[in-house]
């Protein structure tokens, strides 16, 4: 049913403290699948003032200086200079990593389980979601609020806005008539600074920078503008606010547009049915409305632990297919078996190309390495009997 309402996604920079634990969890990953691709990685990373605590379950061939790599990715996100709060060289960093269990090892294990085929690493659902209302079928409200916090860190990098330091966050309210985005709402930066910056430069600063990267068709003179609200924000990251590997996870997909099942993904190896099956879900549910099925589709994917196949599949395309959503669902379920060694295989998923899902969301960049962003299934599912 059409319907007119607001709807608001936001995106935060790499430097928040929630974002810098998912990069640190993720680079730890990529370090062993260099390594050793069959690496079973669970890693949790806490920061605060001065700290970087590393914990998990990580059972490889690999021998990876854990400590090296979460200094090396703080380094690369940029805290390198104690003025700014937290810096990569003097901050501690305190380990806390055991052995997967091996309870759980015997069902995710094609030659320890009983039946043979590579179990899923968790009981769980998993969401993906397309639509065609934006660029890589994504929901405008996220599209615009990634766009937004990437643009942030860039200037900040190429040193073109000098006071920008490596916290920030971005909100966009999309304005919908009869369900299409009609107009940006509402844009909210919050970005942190230099002490010396004042408040109205970085206003004028950060309304060019929206004007600049956002589409210039949904930007109108009614577009309000909210820059700092509190007038200030010298104090961030680590020293600001303690962070969370996974406490981001609607950031990390669709914005709140669709339904999330709960598991965060970074830290994770594709074993882990909540990473690696968000992760197929997203690409069937791309590739079914680039196919022109449908110009909305939401997948759901549930598994039990140490099962191989998908306890459920359900396709919602909320009244847009063009084909029987019941027909659809028993096509993909025959055509793509969703095991959990189907979907690492054909996305191949057991290389070192985590670290930079960590920002700007694992959905939606047209990345070499985001196989799940492939739109090779399209042919396929054009030629389904339906």
């Amino acid at each position: 049913m059409a319907k007119d309402f607001l709807f608001t996604s936001e995106s935060v920079t790499e430097g928040h403290p929630d974002k810098m634990c998912d990069y640190i969890s993720d680079s730890v990953l990529d370090a062993f699948l260099e390594k050793d691709r069959d690496s079973h990685v669970a890693c949790e990373t806490l920061v605060s003032t001065g700290l970087v605590l590393v914990a998990g379950e990580i059972t490889s061939q690999a021998n990876v200086d854990i400590p090296s790599v979460a200094r090396k990715a703080v380094q690369n996100i940029g805290y390198n200079n104690p003025d700014i709060g937290f810096d990569y060289r003097s901050c501690s960093v305190i380990l806390s990593v055991n052995k997967q269990s091996a309870d759980i090892a015997q069902g995710v294990h094609s030659h320890e389980n009983a039946h043979k085929e590579q179990g899923a690493g968790d009981q769980g659902l998993m969401f993906g979601y397309a639509t065609n209302e934006a660029p890589e079928f994504m929901p405008m409200p996220i599209y615009c609020a990634h766009q937004l916090s990437a643009a942030l860190a860039k200037k900040r990098k190429n040193n073109s806005l000098p006071y920008l330091r490596p916290d920030g966050k971005t909100q966009v309210t999309v304005e919908y008539q009869n369900n299409i985005p009609k107009r940006i709402h509402t844009v909210v930066i919050s970005t942190q600074h230099a002490p010396e910056a004042e408040q109205n430069t970085i206003r004028k600063d950060m309304i060019a920078l929206a004007h600049e990267i956002l589409p210039a068709y949904l930007l109108d003179n009614r577009t309000l503008f909210h820059v700092n609200p509190t007038g200030r924000f010298v104090v961030g990251g680590p020293s600001g606010d303690c962070g969370l590997t996974g406490r981001k996870i609607i950031v990390d997909t669709y914005g709140g547009m669709g339904r999330h099942g709960g598991g965060a993904f970074s830290g994770k190896d594709p074993s882990k049915v909540d990473r690696s099956a968000a992760y197929s879900a997203r690409y069937l549910a791309k590739n079914i409305v680039a196919a022109g099925l449908a110009s909305e589709c939401e997948i759901q994917l549930a598994y039990a632990i140490g099962y191989f196949q998908p306890v459920s599949i359900n396709i919602n395309t909320f009244g847009t297919s063009k084909v029987d959503e019941k027909k659809l669902a028993d096509a993909i379920a025959s055509k793509f078996p969703l095991t959990p060694k189907w979907i690492i295989d054909s996305l191949d998923l057991k290389r070192p190309i985590y670290s930079k899902t960590s920002s700007y969301g694992h959905f939606g960049r047209n990345l070499p390495e985001f196989s799940w962003e492939s739109l090779n299934l399209v042919s396929d599912l054009k030629a389904l009997k339906l």
